[in-house]
């Protein structure tokens, strides 16, 4: 078993990846109280940063924080023997089975260790105790614009919230979302009903496009198929199609004979 070393707080450098970005100021106070009252209870795991008098906190920054708030000068320690990269990923493990993580930065740091240290879905869930499927829906949090994230954490909205903007396709969408979720202050039921009602209209709205579209060609070929037949008759029409952004017009020349009063140019405007 390593040995405990009391380690001077000003030697102690955080882990450049630490998944935690938010430390809550109130947490921290109470922590410090605590500190004061009965020391630092729990060691921190450090590694030495490459043969310096330096260390990196492989866990344990809030207890570092709080300590130094409490101007407690030193702090006991268990050293590793580990590399940078192991440190890493025992920062993010050790973090990641806290539960007061929040939920974008347990999916940040799941990212992290698939895509920077390169473990597989089926490792990393196995190292955290989570199924593969749990672990999928974190990973799919990501998808989120960091922006978007943002707000839905600093309006205080949900997991459930967030998995039901998931849903809509675009930014603007999104926004759209987020701006009547707030105003209303929907909770997720609502949300999800909102989100239901948004997503029809789109299919709604392409259906309807779809349906122009095959009613316009329908059209077109029907002014086609009785050209053609005037040819079929004998009746030799000659016609011209011109398609632009605005319309298709047809120009249809027939020429006059006994049995033809109508004779010309018949243009025939398809808006």
């Amino acid at each position: 078993m390593n040995n405990i070393t009391l380690m001077p707080t000003e030697k102690l450098l955080p882990n450049p990846y630490q998944p935690r970005h938010k430390f809550e100021s109130e947490e921290l106070l109470s922590l410090a109280d605590s500190i004061k009252e009965n020391g630092v209870l729990q060691p921190l795991l450090i590694r030495r940063i490459n043969n310096s008098a330096y260390f990196e906190v492989v866990a344990g920054e809030r207890r570092l924080r709080a300590a130094i708030l409490a101007n407690v000068d030193t702090v006991p320690c268990i050293e590793l023997d580990c590399s940078y990269e192991q440190s890493a990923v025992y920062s993010i493990l050790e973090n990641v089975q806290r539960a007061d993580l929040t939920f974008f930065e347990e999916a940040a740091a799941i990212g992290q260790l698939i895509n920077h240290f390169g473990m597989t879905q089926a490792e990393c869930a196995k190292r955290l105790g989570k199924s593969q499927s749990a672990l999928s829906n974190k990973l799919r949090l990501l998808k989120l614009p960091v922006d978007v994230r943002y707000f839905i954490e600093k309006e205080g909205l949900t997991e459930r919230h967030a998995r039901a903007l998931l849903r809509l396709d675009n930014e603007k969408e999104l926004w759209t979302a987020l701006n009547k979720i707030k105003e209303k202050g929907l909770n997720v039921e609502q949300t999800e009903r909102l989100i239901d009602v948004m997503t029809n209209n789109v299919v709604q709205h392409k259906q309807n496009v779809v349906k122009i579209f095959k009613d316009l060609r329908i059209f077109v070929n029907t002014v086609n198929r009785a050209i053609e037949a005037m040819k079929a008759s004998g009746i030799d029409a000659e016609t011209d199609k011109t398609e632009t952004e605005e319309y298709i017009e047809f120009k249809v020349k027939i020429p006059k004979t006994d049995g033809l009063r109508e004779a010309g140019v018949k243009k025939l405007n398809l808006a």
